[in-house]
Parts: C-alpha cells; structure tokens; sequence
C-alpha cells in the first residue's frame, strides 16, 4: 500500500480549502530522487527475469520452436510455450462481458497479428532471457494477411466504443443537402497510432499457493483483479496489486493486457517471482492501438452561413477475433447545430491486434476531420472560420436535444482570439511571410471532450489529534493524482494539507474504478469527498449533542468544517476544534465511506461536456515544406479547477499530442506481411522538445451543479481534441493547400 502524507510538501494550504490552489506535486520529489518505485522496480532476491518470443508473421501458424536450444543457454530456466503453459480456468477467448477483451496467452500455435507473444523464456537474468528468446528461431506456416481499409468489404459493426450504436440521425439530410447554397464533400483519413509511453507495460508477478501479488501498472486495478481471478479460477480478494506510479498509461494500461498475464503464468510455471517488461517494439501489437479512419463528410449551409444538413460516414478497422470500433463520429453528435445530422460507422476486420483505447478515443481522430470540414464549409461560405463557427454554435446539444449542464464555449472562443491576436488574420491563405521568406499560416479548432462519471468509494478517518486519513485505490499516470485528489480529500475532512495521510495505488484499497475517459478525479475525488464529509457528519452530531459544546443545539443550522474545527454556519464565532470534541465523546478516531457514481437522473437530463477552443500558428518552408508550430493558445472551459498548476500541465500535454496527431504519428505497416516498418521511437516520430512550440493554456472559469458534486469535468483529453484541427487548418492557411491524410508530412505539400 502506497501513502504520502504532506509535511514534506513543497508548498501547504495551511488555512482554508486547498481546492483550487495550484499547488505543486506531491509526489514530485519521490520522482525527481528516483524513490518512487515503478512496477518493474520491484525486484525481490530470487526474481527471475521473463523476456516474450514475438511472432514476425502477422497471420498463421507456428510450425516450430527450437525450445533445447534455448534451454541450453546458460542461465534460462524455463521455456513457457502451449505445450507447458499452466492450465487456465477461463478460455483467454472467452467474453463474459462486453468489456472483456481477447487475450493471446499462448492457448494454440495461431498467430493472429504480428508481434504477438508465442513463447516466453525465463532465465536467471535479462540478457540471458533476451538470447533464449532469440534462439528459439520459430518457423511459420504463412499465410496472406489482411491489412487496410480495402482489405475486404466493409461492414456495419454490432456497436462503437463502449456499447454505442454505429448509426445515429437527426431531421433528413438529403433535404438539408437538397436545400442548401452553399455543399461541400470531402474524405479525411488518419493513421493507426500506437501507444508509447514512457513506462512500458510492465509486470513483476509472484504466487504463493494460490495467492498472487503484482506489481504493474494500472488504470484500472479492481478489472484487473477481476480479470485475473476468472483466468486463474481464484477468488478476486487473492489478488494484491500494487501500481502507486504509471510512467504513462493513456488508455493503454486500463485493461490489463495479455503480456502482463504471461508475467503471472511464467511465474506459476516455474514457482518463483518473475519480471517482465516489453520491449518497445513489443509495444506495437498486444496492447492495444488507435486504429486507422476514413471519414468522409457532406455539409450544407444556407445563405447566412448556417448548417442545414452535416453527414459523417466513418470506416474504421478492428482485428479479425474481437471487437472495438473507433467511435470517431461520435463528435459531430454534440458540436455544431444543424437541423440534419448523420452519424454512421462501417468497419473491415485486419490482421493487427484489437484497437483498444487511446488518449480521446473517437474524439482525436474525429475532431481532426470535423474541424477540417468546418473550415472547408467556412471557406465554401466566405466566413471567417471562427465566425462560421459561430453562427452555428449549439446551444443545445444538436443530436439528443438536451440541454448542457453548462457550457462556456463562447468565452473559449473570445478569450483564444484575444489573446492569440485573430482578428488580424487574413481571410485568404497563403498571404503572410515572416522574416526569413517562411509562409505563415493561423488555424483553429473547436475542442470537446464529454464530462464522464464512474463509480468509486472511499474510506475517511478523523483522529482525536486533529489528523486524518484517506484510503482510495486511485491512480496517478502522471496526470497529478496524488495532489489533486489529496486537495480534495483535505478539503472534504476539514483539515489542513499537512495533516492528511493520502493512501492509493493499491488493490486492497476502495475500489477507485478506471482512470479513463478524464473521470478518474471527478470518480474518485467525488468518493473522497463524500466519505470526508460522512466524518464530518459524525463529529457535527456528537457536537451538537454535546451540552459541553459551544455547538450544543446548533444541528439545524448547519456546518462549516475547515482547518480542524467545527464552525456554526450562521454565527463563526461558535466553533470547536474536533480534538475536543472527540476527547469528550471518549473517542480516539471515527470513520467512514463514501461513494460517487453518475446521477442517472441527471445523465438523462443533460448533455454534460467540456468545451474549448485552440488557435494554432504554423510556419511552413515554401520550397521544402518543412512545417513548424510556433504558437499554441487554447481556452478551456471544465468546470471546477482543483488544482490549475496541473490542469494546465495538462492541457499542455494535450496540445502537443494534438501537434503529434497532426504532423507527426504515424504506423507503417508492410501490406505484404502485415509487419511494422517503424515499431521504435526513431522511426515511429512524436515530438521531443525542439518541435515544442510557445503554448498558453488559458482557464475558463465554469461552474457545473449538475455534473456531479464537486462540478468537476475531466481535462486529460480535451487538448487533443481541438489542437490537431487547429493545427491541420494553420497549415492550409499558410499554404493553400488543403492536406485530408494525416499526418500532414512535407511530401503531401510538395507532391
């Protein structure tokens, strides 16, 4: 179990809430010492260390594995393959529920993707395991892999995401089309992107008896523990996780993938601890991916610029034994108004591994699209791109017709412009030049992302001495779990920041549901918060039945708990430290719990998102198409802010993977052998620090009573969502050239 308690922080709320103080990192100095411990640091004596055979075919079988030559390297101490793997008390195929997905853990020699796992070699050391691995030299019976779009016919998937129907309409577009002065009709397409953060999936298993302990990193332990009891035939509680720290996780890491699970078989097999972390070429394939899109788009507008019909037609692909499908119209449900809209999906079956979740799965890829098409109608209108959008702002949600639980969109769109200087942006492209002869181009983006809930509980204890704890079974991938959710769990006790003890990131914890889908601190911290204030309730009834108490008889006025004591609502200067009034009461703590889910009545009520806009600058060298970014201003609005130093932080994070989305991600794959041309960070290019432009990530304030109870909306994804569009139309306004394939690479401008 992992804790920090705050007197070693570098910066305390010592008076009043925490809430909305940009505090700085609490687990900032554990990381920077190297003392926070990941999961493949979690080395015991006698650990011995896994590496995985990947398949180089991408479809058939294997025919053959030299396994002596392998068991002959001095040093290997097993060879775990089909014909030795443990049994399994669940078929790795199997689907109990729709939010299982298959898993390859070596149940035949069929080989469905490249760089599947068909065999893992266990030796006393890393190197050792790697050379085993190396010789095991398989051989394959091929066969023609299935690769791209065009594959094979395409069809309408069963559902998209996470149970959404593939087709979703509203009034009659062809009328809307039919009616409109102004069509256009364009077709976008964006890459498969791979996960690479900067921890790969990792694993260090041990059993004992039927008792298994493992470190990994997670977004999602209970799943995990879930998912693991039904493949091992044990009972979820003799499951112990630890994942305190995520060097990165994006969606990659809420299920827990099948290489993980190969850590716990390996370590069965041979009855000793077992280490196993994926190379980065392993990355690429049973982890999960953003698969590839083809959108095409039809968009009407009467005289005045206003929409009258938008279709979007998505194909995207999933692998040829499971099912998730990239919801990437999901976007154009909930943007712009249009008295006709339609939003469909059709899929082909490939022979890669499943796509699973990725940072704003369906909102990145969509919104690139969307955004691109606004801009493209815009100019077929002769409207200012941000004045189009304008004047077809939805001020309810276009395709359910709810209502926004709030919506600050419009301030976005000012407060952006302002400050990026839009108004002096030319209609025209390919007008300005800087000083050096480089063409200069501005773009914008619309940004989305909905304002989802899970469930969650939490424990709370208040001690006589005026401290508190916290137990929640929370994440932190980085995004600044540990601060955030400590700020709340202050504020909901009443306490200062340095008298908090916050423990996370263990399974044996309250389960804190998925850190996913920018929920994980409106989840968790609503859990939090909630068994603060069931403390609270406890101390406020002893108090007021107290006739010691300067509070006795107060009970229907109400309360105020901050900085250790107890205030009357009405009347201040009636207060109680709790010390006190737990010494009278005879008691040395109290506890309780608390929970947080989505109000259902709400849900149906109201269309909950959070909204921004970005404005992008790019520059772009007109003889060898070099495209740079040098200026990123978005304006967000998410309701209440915790902490800003972290919200900001990541929005950051969001716009420069907009910028990767863009200019840079790209999966290569030969079509012939369904292999990766580029599964390494030298050839599969993100930005580093040099392609880092000047960004400004501006806070709009929102408030939210519907949302949830803290009016909390998730910023993990939302910057994504509008920076890659806004980026993909600066470079059509540098250039006049009007680039639909993404990534937007120099060969497209010049060709």
């Amino acid at each position: 179990m992992a804790e920090i308690a705050l007197t070693s922080a570098p910066q305390r709320a010592r008076h009043g809430s925490s809430m909305g103080q940009p505090l700085t990192r609490r687990d900032g100095p554990l990381k920077v010492t190297g003392r926070a411990t990941f999961a493949a640091d979690n080395v015991a004596a006698g650990t011995l260390h896994a590496a995985l055979c990947a398949a180089r075919i991408a479809r058939g079988r294997v025919t053959h594995l030299d396994v002596a030559a392998a068991e002959a390297h001095p040093g290997v101490v097993a060879v775990m393959t089909p014909d030795n793997a443990p049994a399994l008390a669940q078929h790795p195929d199997d689907k109990p529920h729709g939010f299982i997905f298959r898993l390859d853990l070596l149940q035949d020699s069929a080989v469905r993707y490249a760089n599947q796992p068909i065999a893992v070699v266990i030796a006393e050391t890393l190197e050792a395991a790697t050379e085993g691995a190396r010789l095991l030299n398989p051989r394959y019976e091929a066969e023609t892999p299935r690769i791209g779009l065009d594959a094979e016919p395409p069809f309408t998937p069963p559902g998209i995401g996470v149970g959404q129907p593939p087709e979703e309409t509203h009034g009659d577009v062809e009328a809307g089309l039919a009616t409109a002065s102004r069509r256009i009709a364009a077709t976008y397409a964006t890459p498969a992107q791979y996960h690479n953060a900067m921890e790969p999936h990792a694993a260090v298993a041990s059993w004992d008896g039927d008792r298994l302990t493992l470190h990994t990193p997670s977004q999602g332990m209970a799943m995990a523990q879930g998912r693991l009891a039904g493949l091992f035939g044990i009972p979820p509680e003799n499951i112990h996780i630890e994942s305190p720290f995520l060097g990165g996780g994006f969606g990659s890491k809420g299920l827990i993938s099948g290489p993980q699970i190969l850590a716990c078989m390996a370590a069965r097999l041979v009855g000793r601890p077992v280490k196993l972390v994926l190379a980065r070429s392993q990355m690429y394939g049973p982890v999960g991916h953003r698969a590839e899109t083809r959108q095409s788009f039809r968009l009407g507008a009467d005289e005045a610029g206003k929409l009258t019909a938008l279709e979007h037609e998505t194909l995207t692909a999933s692998s040829r034994f499971d099912d998730f499908f990239e919801p990437a119209g999901g976007v154009s449900h909930t943007l712009y108004a249009s008295p006709a809209i339609a939003v469909r999906h059709q899929a082909v079956r490939v022979d890669t591994g499943t796509p699973l979740f990725m940072r704003a799965p369906g909102e990145a890829a969509g919104s690139v699209a969307l955004e691109s098409a606004i801009d493209e109608m815009a100019l077929a209108c002769d409207m200012d791109p941000l004045e189009f959008r304008l004047a077809n702002y939805a001020e309810v949600e276009p395709i359910s017709g709810k209502p926004f639980s709030s919506k600050a969109l419009r301030e976005c769109y000012t407060r952006g412009a302002e400050r990026f200087g839009w108004s002096a942006r030319p209609k025209a492209p390919r007008q300005t030049r800087d000083a050096n002869g480089l063409l200069v181009g501005w773009g914008m983006g619309t940004a989305t992302f909905p304002a989802l809930m899970f469930e969650a509980q939490a424990k709370a204890e208040l001690r006589a001495d005026g401290t508190g704890t916290i137990e929640v079974g929370a994440h932190d991938m980085g995004q600044g779990a540990w601060t955030a959710l400590g700020q709340i769990a202050a504020d909901g006790l009443g306490i200062g920041l340095d008298a908090l003890t916050f423990k996370m990131g263990s399974s044996d914890l309250p389960n804190a549901g998925i850190a996913g889908g920018s929920a994980h601190t409106a989840t968790a911290g609503g859990a939090i918060h909630a068994a603060g204030q069931a403390v609270v309730a406890q101390l406020a009834e002893l108090a007021t039945n107290d006739p010691a108490s300067p509070l006795y008889g107060a009970g229907n006025a109400g309360f105020v708990a901050r900085d250790g004591r107890l205030f009357r609502r009405d009347d201040e200067s009636r207060s109680e430290v709790y010390a006190d009034i737990l010494a009278r009461a005879g008691r040395g703590s109290l506890t309780a719990t608390g929970k947080a889910s989505t109000d259902p009545a709400a849900a149906k009520t109201y269309a909950m998102h959070a909204h921004g806009a970005v404005f992008a600058e790019v520059k772009v060298d007109p003889d060898l198409g070099q495209i740079r970014v040098t200026r990123l201003v978005g304006a967000f609005a998410a309701g209440r802010i915790v902490n800003p130093r972290l919200v900001t932080s990541q929005y950051y994070g969001g716009m420069i993977w907009g910028m990767s989305f863009a200019l840079h991600e790209h999966a290569a794959m030969d079509a012939r052998t369904g292999r990766f041309l580029n599964d390494n960070l030298g050839e599969y290019h993100v930005p580093v620090n040099a392609d880092t432009p000047a960004m400004e990530a501006i806070l709009v304030h929102e408030d939210d009573s519907h949302v949830n109870a803290l009016g909390i909306k998730g910023v993990g994804e939302i910057g994504i969502t509008g920076s890659a569009g806004a980026i993909a139309n600066a470079v059509w306004h540098a250039t006049g050239i009007r680039v639909r394939e993404i990534p937007i690479t120099l060969d497209k401008l010049l060709g």
